[in-house]
């Protein structure tokens, strides 16, 4: 699972989503498409949005829900927060000599 999140974090594209989604939690597809060509002048076709996503939402990273024909994206920290923990969990107290 942490090289689907190292593999979905290494494209600048999808960082950029994940930017968005944490200005502006629960977006549609037309939202994010928007807000990526308003705020980062990428013009990106929905498609290619739309499989940006799919490699977030294999990452956990995205997490998907409906709402009668919307589809809202959210997203969501907890396989970064392993990460975190492998990495910088709880220090082990310094020996003092």
């Amino acid at each position: 699972m942490a090289d689907d999140v190292f593999k979905a974090l290494a494209d600048p594209t999808r960082r950029r989503i994940l930017d968005e989604l944490t200005d502006r939690n629960g977006q549609t597809l037309f939202e994010i498409c928007g807000r990526l060509v308003t705020g980062h002048g990428l013009s990106l076709s929905r498609q290619a949005v739309s499989q940006h996503l799919a490699v977030l939402e294999t990452a956990g990273l995205v997490i998907t829900r409906r709402e009668g024909r919307y589809k809202f994206h959210d997203l969501n920290t907890e396989p970064l927060e392993h990460i975190v923990s492998r990495w910088l969990g709880p220090k082990a107290p310094e020996s003092t000599p």
